[in-house]
């Protein structure tokens, strides 16, 4: 226990005392740095490239860099890797910084564009020119693959290879000012075509392409590639520790290359993490864009997806995926996190904090005889057992009540403790029932069902007479408010597995259930985008941000009470 709270503490940045045998690799790579005196400090990043709205996989990498950099007292920068034009845009700039400050992850004025870099970047290029360490070529997109080779063949060097700095600056100063189509040319480092590692395999640096950018306009027809300017990036910045997933581990030779023969004096240290994985979701951005594209979701943020945007859209806190991203742990083995560890997560983070209200998704009508007729009482009911602080509030009960439709069987099977002809229950917070009969409709479906009830039963009169085995929770029909409720379940099919044979999707077609005219609680129509609750025995609901209106909230399901799901002792 005292391990697993030293960890919590690390990754929400609380735990600068921690005790070094509990740490993660990369704290003691850090620990041994400070200690060797490699670096005197610690500052981080989270470089997004603003072609997408960032998942829960980038949630990992934001708490992670964040709480390190606040562990250590050090400093945390936000920073868009924005190289490539041909997809990126401002919306998914904004997105990812309204994902940032929600997961709290503090880089106070530190927002940083790769696009500023640009003049730093070019004269960095140009000095591998003038060192003879990069040159123009000529050849073809295809043709560069073609001369690369692969794991079991050497590369062949290009034809231009051979070009002089003289001419290679003359060619690339041309490239600048546009005088080349897409395509024709680009600038290549000089380095190994005979090296195992394939990203040293003299790699394109520059490519010219005649794009308007986001942020530059069209300063620019000629941008750096990615893994050229991402180590200048953070070398600019004074980034210490470049912490990235481990699909960057074969690149880290070219990282270091780059920021050494560009000659800068600290050079940041890059280590490599295990990306999150989460079972039988969509996390892709392609996958995703066609989502979007095709009207399979409603946006980015669909609340079936696991965006950042779509979870909080759904109603999952900050606290709730921070408490995931420490229980699914920081390693170099690459591993899936099962989905009900997040829902475990969201069901520990509300179950104190959110008041327990009564909503009724598939209504029935539910009639009192023997109840006076025009005769309303008002009830006092906690608004959260297991936390007392929440206080209670007041509901109306009459005559006329809305039950749940599965909470009464004409012909119930052995154990059902809830209404049945002849049967009692009790109504949460109020009286016990028992029903008498039921009325049906002209295709024989019940359309209401008829009790009497006890008034010596009244909920904290202390009655301690017969008992009951069942409890139902119930909304007084003449002052119920009506909403729309979505229930969510897995986009992916579980059972068949996240792809189909020719590699499309494979879909849920019970992903989203609507439901209509659902009775509620008074209290529950003053609710606002993000306004969280439990509604009893159906589980925890939010306010959903797009389709809400004042006093017409639309409710999504969050996640269920139940699950079979335990943490591992």
């Amino acid at each position: 226990m005292a391990e697993g709270k030293a960890e919590e503490s690390r990754l929400d940045g609380s735990g600068a005392g921690a005790a070094a045998e509990s740490k993660n690799f990369i704290e003691q790579l850090i620990d041994n740095d400070l200690k060797e005196g490699v670096y005197d400090r610690v500052h981080t990043r989270f470089p997004p490239e603003p072609n997408g709205y960032l998942h829960i996989g980038h949630a990992k990498s934001i708490i992670l860099n964040s709480g390190i950099a606040e562990e250590y007292g050090g400093l945390f920068n936000l920073r868009f890797d924005d190289t490539n034009p041909t997809k990126e845009r401002m919306e998914f700039v904004d997105s990812i910084k309204e994902d940032v400050r929600w997961l709290g992850a503090d880089f106070e004025d530190r927002l940083f564009y790769a696009s500023d870099y640009f003049e730093e970047m070019y004269r960095c290029a140009v000095l591998l020119i003038r060192k003879g360490l990069a040159f123009v070529d000529d050849l073809s997109a295809d043709e560069i693959r073609e001369y690369r080779g692969d794991f079991n063949t050497p590369g062949r060097e290009s034809p231009w290879r051979g070009r002089s700095v003289e001419e290679n600056l003359r060619l690339f100063e041309e490239m600048r000012a546009g005088k080349y189509a897409d395509g024709e040319k680009t600038l290549r480092a000089k380095i190994d075509m005979a090296s195992p590692n394939i990203n040293m395999r003299d790699p394109v640096i520059y490519r010219v392409a005649h794009m308007s950018h986001h942020n530059t306009g069209d300063a620019w027809c000629i941008y750096p590639m990615y893994d050229f300017a991402h180590p200048i990036e953070d070398a600019i910045e004074g980034i210490t520790h470049s912490l990235c997933t481990l699909e960057f581990e074969d690149h880290r030779p070219l990282y270091d290359w780059v920021v050494r023969e560009c000659e800068f004096a600290h050079p940041p240290r890059q280590i490599e993490f295990a990306k999150l994985y989460l079972t039988n979701v969509v996390t892709g951005k392609r996958y995703i864009k066609k989502l979007v594209e095709d009207g399979v979701v409603d946006g980015w943020d669909d609340p079936r997806l696991v965006t950042i945007a779509a979870l909080r859209r759904r109603g999952y806190t900050p606290e709730s995926i921070r408490q995931f991203v420490k229980l699914s742990g920081i390693s170099k083995a690459n591993s899936s996190s099962d989905y009900s560890l997040l829902e475990y997560c969201i069901r520990e983070d509300l179950k104190l904090k959110k008041p327990r209200l009564m909503a009724v998704l598939k209504p029935l009508k539910l009639i009192i005889d023997n109840y006076p007729e025009g005769k309303t009482e008002e009830l006092s009911i906690p608004n959260n057992l297991e936390n007392e602080s929440l206080g209670e509030r007041k509901v109306i009960f009459s005559r006329e009540l809305y039950i749940e439709e599965d909470d009464f069987m004409v012909d119930p099977p052995k154990k059902y403790k809830r209404l049945y002809p002849g049967n009692e229950v009790r109504l949460m917070g109020a009286y016990f029932v028992k029903c008498t009969g039921y009325d049906t409709d002209s295709e024989g479906r019940v359309s209401a069902v008829h009790c009497t009830y006890d008034p010596e039963t009244k909920s904290g009169t202390g009655f301690d007479g017969r008992k009951v085995k069942g409890t139902i929770h119930w909304v007084d029909a003449g002052t119920a408010g009506f909403v729309t409720v979505r229930l969510y379940e897995q986009l992916i099919d579980e059972e068949k597995g996240k792809l189909n044979e020719d590699g499309t999707l494979n879909f849920n077609k019970d992903s989203l259930t609507v439901l209509e005219n659902c009775p509620v609680e008074p209290a529950l129509m003053e609710a606002r985008a993000y306004d969280s609750f439990q509604f009893m025995r159906n589980g925890y609901f939010c306010a959903d941000s797009h389709d809400s209106r004042e006093g017409k909230p639309v409710f999504n399901r969050i996640v269920s009470l139940k699950s079979s799901f335990k943490l591992p002792s």
